[in-house]
């Protein structure tokens, strides 16, 4: 069977971090939006309550960003999405992993008063 050609691809590009209480997801993309690479603290071999863990999250985003690294990827601009623990460790293995960071923005989804919560729970 013949060899997959390899699309080359431009130095910029974006990585989108979410990081939640129980995972850590990781997407590198292309300055288009095209998903380049990929990982998760599950996909990184870790189970139940290590994958929430910022070691966890770290070694998902530098198996992220090593694959974006081969394909051509050189400077990013970090989104980081949700309150979970791996956030500052993911940004520190992104720096480790080669890329240089050009902006860092917090896209984490604040309800402007969304719906109505649930009633306050009486013991």
């Amino acid at each position: 069977m013949a060899e997959k050609k390899q699309k080359k691809i431009n130095p910029n590009g974006m990585v989108f971090i979410t990081s939640t209480f129980n995972n850590t997801l990781v997407a590198v993309t292309s300055d288009k939006g095209d998903v380049v690479a990929w990982s998760s603290s599950g996909a990184a071999g870790f189970k139940g309550t290590r994958k929430s863990t910022p070691y966890a999250a770290s070694s998902a985003v530098e198996a992220a960003v090593k694959r974006a690294f081969e394909k051509g990827l050189r400077t990013v601009d970090v989104y980081v999405k949700g309150p979970g623990a791996g956030r500052d460790s993911a940004l520190r293995a992104i720096k480790n992993g080669g890329l240089s960071i050009s902006s860092i923005a917090d896209i984490t989804p604040i309800p402007h008063n969304g719906p109505r919560a649930k009633k306050k729970r009486r013991i």
